[in-house]
């Protein structure tokens, strides 16, 4: 890809509009000071004392935050959340950075999802935060027919306003999330009725039971969906190819399988390109890499992006938020555009 290519791809972000249906988790940083530690006279264990909180969306809210810091031009977040205090930090969340919640329902009976991340003051951990246990907080029974019905009904409604519907499958447990069954049918019957509109899935745990959509595995779920085993004898990139092949009969579109510090390894029309990753120097954070690589990916493909195109611009976006370190990080087309000169620059 040219500079010029990719700066008037990523210039034109500003003109598309993306749906992100999913699950919206609340990330909840809760800043930790060790000298403030007492000890509870109830239990007489430690009591860690929150001197800062830091919320802000994650899963869904993560790839819906990356595509507002790539400034894409209109962002529908559709899923559901509760009516509860992390419903309303999740919703201030995404309303600050400018993302439509209108059709993101508030529902009472519903847990909003939400990990709880202590951070632990620490001098000697890159970025000086150590992250202790995490608690979930989830839905544990199955969705609601009726809250699938008006899933259904607010994409249905979004679908003709929008060039690109992002599914972020996030909750694993099957049908307790966003992502049901049946909603995945749904979604797989729309992008039949919609061909000029851009589908693309990222799930833990169900990635190949999507069709009629371009998927996102990285290397350990594509093996795991397909039952294969690690081949020592040949290289990742060979076996994601394979993975990849096998997994585009299955959905009938593209396949980008992330891999890492190897990049990504796209599959489309029966040949596999191999797109290497954006070399960084330095500590790194992996968290939330996915989430911002399918952000730089899709708004890429709304635009006119190849796939190969388009995961070279995954790869750029993900080089700069992994170097955000204790957060999910997000990237600018500006630190799209000056990654892309370093890193292409001809001496």
């Amino acid at each position: 890809m040219t500079r010029e290519r990719l700066y008037g791809l990523v210039d034109r972000f500003p003109s598309i509009a993306v749906a992100v249906i999913g699950d919206f988790f609340l990330d909840d940083y809760l800043i930790l000071d060790p000298a403030l530690s007492e000890v509870s006279l109830e239990t007489g264990l430690e009591a860690y004392q929150v001197v800062d909180k830091r919320p802000s969306p994650g899963a869904a809210g993560t790839v819906s935050s990356n595509l507002a810091a790539l400034r894409v031009g209109r962002i529908l977040a559709l899923g559901a959340t509760g009516d509860d205090g992390h419903g309303y930090d999740l919703r201030k969340g995404l309303v600050a950075r400018g993302i439509d919640t209108s059709h993101l329902l508030v529902v009472g009976s519903l847990f909003t999802p939400t990990y709880t991340k202590p951070m632990l003051w620490d001098s000697s951990a890159p970025g000086g935060e150590r992250e202790l246990n995490r608690m979930d907080v989830k839905w544990r029974g199955p969705t609601p027919a009726d809250v699938e019905d008006r899933i259904i009904a607010e994409l249905d409604a979004v679908l003709p306003e929008v060039g690109a519907v992002i599914i972020a499958d996030q909750v694993q447990e099957r049908n307790r999330g966003v992502i049901t069954d049946r909603i995945r049918d749904f979604l797989a019957d729309r992008a039949g009725r919609y061909p000029d509109t851009v589908f693309f899935a990222d799930s833990r745990t169900r990635i190949g039971e999507f069709r009629r959509v371009i998927i996102k595995p990285n290397a350990g779920e594509a093996a795991r969906h397909l039952g294969a085993e690690a081949d020592p004898e040949r290289g990742a990139v060979d076996q994601a190819a394979e993975h990849a092949a096998r997994l585009a009969l299955r959905t009938g579109r593209p396949v980008f399988v992330t891999l890492g510090a190897n990049g990504i390894l796209v599959y489309e029309d029966g040949r596999a390109t191999h797109v290497p990753a954006i070399p960084v120097e330095g500590p790194i954070d992996i968290v939330g890499a996915g989430d911002s690589t399918v952000a730089g990916a899709v708004s890429a493909l709304s635009v006119g992006a190849t796939c190969p195109e388009a995961a070279l611009v995954g790869n750029l976006v993900a080089s700069i938020t992994i170097q955000q370190l204790g957060t999910t990080g997000t990237a600018t087309p500006e630190q799209v555009k000056q990654r892309f000169d370093e890193a292409f620059a001809t001496p």
